[in-house]
């Protein structure tokens, strides 16, 4: 079926997707999505793998950090300026410090840039002592 008033070769009117389509470069679309997917999956999970590393790092901290403390404690030195040395050597920061009969309390501090979501500050808990 033609378009009325033409003769003969009038453009195709009756069939679906006659002429140029309308889907011309859909797939660009497609693909520029699906990139942008893949690329925030890609942040997220490095991420939560900084956030991660940082919570570690943290743990790692606390626990030398108690240690040295304890250490301290027994040659009786300060023990939570010996913690938050060893903390500062971990970058780490030593947000407390306590001293519990022979044991020594330490919770450390590891901030960790998490781009457009802030800083984060993993922390973690430590005790050591005497056997």
């Amino acid at each position: 079926m033609t378009e009325p008033g033409c003769r003969g070769g009038g453009r195709d009117v009756g069939r679906l997707g006659a002429g140029r389509g309308d889907d011309d470069g859909y797939m660009s679309v497609v693909t520029a999505f699906a990139a942008a997917a893949v690329l925030a999956l890609t942040v997220a999970v490095l991420l939560v793998g900084r956030a991660a590393v940082a919570a570690h790092s943290a743990r790692s901290a606390a626990d030398l950090a108690a240690l040295a403390g304890a250490h301290a404690l027994r040659v009786s030195e300060d023990p939570c300026s010996a913690a938050a040395g060893v903390a500062t050597a971990n970058r780490a920061v030593v947000a407390g410090c306590t001293v519990d009969g022979y044991d020594v309390v330490v919770r450390a501090e590891a901030r960790v840039e998490l781009g457009v979501l802030g800083v984060w500050a993993a922390s973690a808990v430590a005790r050591a002592g005497p056997l």
